[in-house]
């Protein structure tokens, strides 16, 4: 049984850092390309970043330059490090799998940036 379980999320002021944890079970995380996804309140769900089975990233121009996306294979985790939080950030997070397409979702995990 495929399962995502994302953690990590919180209140954060503007300009402040954290990661999130993806922890699949399931399946082995590295045959997969695999993404984040947020959905801000009253918004549609967009994709925010991804990695594919070879470590290439895929970002969306809002979070070039402040958020990453890595994972541990060992641990069959992928974490999303976001850095340089704005306001707008302010969304549930979910990861996903397999990426573009995917068929398979966490329940998300709530980030909130504000001072």
């Amino acid at each position: 049984q495929v399962q995502l379980v994302e953690s990590g999320g919180g209140l954060v002021q503007p300009g402040g850092s954290l990661r999130l944890s993806c922890a699949a079970s399931g399946f082995t995380l590295d045959d997969y390309d695999i993404a984040w996804f947020r959905q801000a309140p009253g918004k549609e769900r967009e994709f925010v970043i991804a990695i594919n089975w070879k470590g290439r990233r895929t970002y969306a121009d809002s979070v070039q330059g402040r958020f990453t996306i890595s994972r541990d294979n060992a641990k069959n985790t992928v974490y999303l490090q976001m850095n340089s939080l704005k306001p707008e950030d302010t969304a549930v997070y979910y990861c996903a799998v397999p990426w573009p397409s995917p068929d398979y979702w966490g329940q998300g995990t709530q980030v909130t940036v504000s001072s």
